[in-house]
């Protein structure tokens, strides 16, 4: 019987908002911080369709794991979650969110072409000590195959 390899997966997507859009670098390519200050989501991440309790958490932080978010993730005692981050930007938001992700046991994987920062010399950065720190950095297209896991499944 098919089986998908990444069971229990969740997406944080990690402070893709309208102010930032001319500073980061190719931001059209890839949560909320602040939203007070910063304005909301951008507008092409239509979250009113997500399948999920909490679309959007406003934070202080730089990590999103905060305990609105952390309530909602499933203990990792009996099975690790598979946490799915993108966002910006990669060196601070996204790196703090996923140590702590995999400080409590999840495993973390960062979309390399999913992710950004204002210094575009920042991210290759980022995702290199995210990788010596154990996440898995890969691609959006990897990954959505990953959580597929096998062409059988009927969906």
């Amino acid at each position: 019987m098919p089986e998908r390899r990444l069971q229990n997966a969740a997406l944080l997507i990690c402070d893709i908002q309208e102010k930032f859009r001319g500073a980061i670098w190719e931001y059209d390519k890839v949560t909320t911080q602040s939203a007070a200050k910063l304005g909301p989501l951008c507008s092409e991440l239509s979250l009113a369709s997500a399948q999920t309790a909490q679309p959007t958490i406003d934070k202080t932080a730089f990590s999103m794991c905060v305990p609105e978010l952390t309530a909602q993730l499933p203990s990792t005692s009996e099975t690790p979650s598979a946490i799915i981050i993108l966002g910006i930007e990669s060196h601070i938001c996204v790196t703090q969110t996923a140590l702590d992700l995999r400080r409590r046991g999840h495993d973390v994987y960062v979309l390399a072409d999913g992710v950004s920062s204002c210094n575009p010399q920042e991210v290759p950065l980022a995702l290199a000590r995210l990788r010596a720190e154990g996440v898995v950095v890969t691609s959006s297209e990897g990954v959505l195959y990953e959580i597929m896991g096998d062409a059988g499944i009927a969906e």
